[in-house]
């Protein structure tokens, strides 16, 4: 059977860290969809960046937005929306046919937003009106900025897309943003059912940030937590998310029609090469958890991926290996911080990137017309 199948009927959704027009018109994700089961799509300001650079698809489109006098966050947003809308509408069969549990196109605010929870609740609550589809999702960061913009997002029944997540901490306070905007739902007596939300966890950057202080501190010998922390930090996360479904807030929500707020791993594409191409994959198959695979990793594990159950290794071995990482003088907790500050700064300099290639080519493309 297609390992990525399997993913699926193990209670994991494989989705595709990745969007570009071309895979939309090309009839590729449909045909990931059907053979692949393929159940979402993530995008991201660095996605888009790769996208418009690489094709040519888009040339038309941003010669004409900038003929309007568009600028080019104006004509970024005209892109971004029409191709996650067009995703949409491929994954629409998908979500109707799970109940709206699947089949979700993540759009994300600006990056520049990141720790002003006003300016992220509106732009939201802008590109919710725009893509204009049920399935859609917006990615809204775990800052704690965010936190009260997930609530007001979630409790206005915007569908919403956790990213940038490190720490169990900040996951904790993720889920009582979650809880609290669906309780405010319940409360005015509006539906739960539509309304949709993944925590997106990020997984190998822990382990590019942990393993690097592990070698110096190790000298001769690797140290036997190199590549262990990543997958036990995802793994405490799964067991805050499944302690979080025996509560009896989420009980009462349940009974409501709520659905749960399914745990995402996110960065699960390996960047040692030390490890096998498909080792975070493997290690954090759960149930009601879904894993966003850039192309290369998709690939790798459709070829080769050996799909089980593993997360409960992984949650037992998690408490072990944290305390050996602090007895190594390694504070986690404070590498997580950096590492959620790191990942704004990337993703708005990537954000900051796409919008200055956009200026570059719609200037080329109008000299070209003349």
């Amino acid at each position: 059977m297609n390992p990525l199948v399997r993913l699926g009927e193990l209670g994991q959704s494989p989705w595709y860290d990745y969007i570009t027009r071309d895979l939309v018109a090309s009839g590729e994700l449909a045909r990931l969809i059907h053979e692949d089961g393929l159940k979402g799509m993530t995008s991201n300001p660095t996605i888009f960046e790769q996208a418009v650079a690489g094709s040519p698809s888009y040339d038309d489109d941003i010669r004409r937005l900038g003929g309007e006098g568009r600028s080019p966050a104006e004509i970024f947003e005209a892109l971004a929306v029409a191709d996650v809308r067009a995703a949409c509408d491929v994954f629409a069969d998908l979500h109707r046919a799970t109940g709206g549990l699947d089949g979700q196109v993540s759009l994300e605010v600006s990056p520049a937003l990141a720790h002003d929870t006003a300016g992220t609740i509106h732009e939201a609550e802008r590109l919710w009106a725009a893509v204009d589809r049920p399935n859609a999702m917006i990615k809204i960061p775990g800052t704690e900025a965010g936190l009260p913009a997930i609530t007001r997002c979630i409790a206005d029944g915007i569908s919403v897309n956790v990213t940038l997540l490190f720490s169990i901490e900040r996951y904790a306070e993720v889920i009582e943003a979650w809880l609290t905007g669906m309780e405010r739902r319940l409360d005015e007596g509006l539906p739960l059912e539509p309304v949709a939300s993944v925590a997106s966890f990020f997984v190998s950057r822990v382990d590019g940030k942990v393993d690097p202080l592990l070698d110096r501190a190790g000298a001769d010998e690797p140290s036997p937590l190199r590549g262990q922390i990543a997958i036990a930090n995802a793994a405490a996360a799964y067991r805050l998310f499944e302690w979080s479904l025996g509560t009896p807030r989420w009980d009462r929500l349940s009974k409501a029609g709520a659905r749960p707020q399914r745990p995402l791993w996110a960065s699960t594409s390996t960047k040692d090469p030390r490890y096998p191409d498909t080792y975070y994959v493997e290690a954090l198959v759960a149930p009601r958890t879904v894993n966003t695979l850039p192309p290369e990793t998709f690939a790798a594990y459709h070829d080769h991926g050996r799909p089980a159950v593993r997360i409960r290794e992984g949650v037992a071995q998690a408490p072990g290996r944290f305390r050996a990482l602090a007895e190594a003088g390694i504070d986690l907790a404070a590498l997580t911080r950096e590492l959620e500050k790191e990942g704004v700064a990337k993703f708005a300099a990537s954000y900051a990137s796409l919008l200055t290639g956009i200026a570059t080519k719609a200037g080329a493309l109008a000299v070209g017309a003349r």
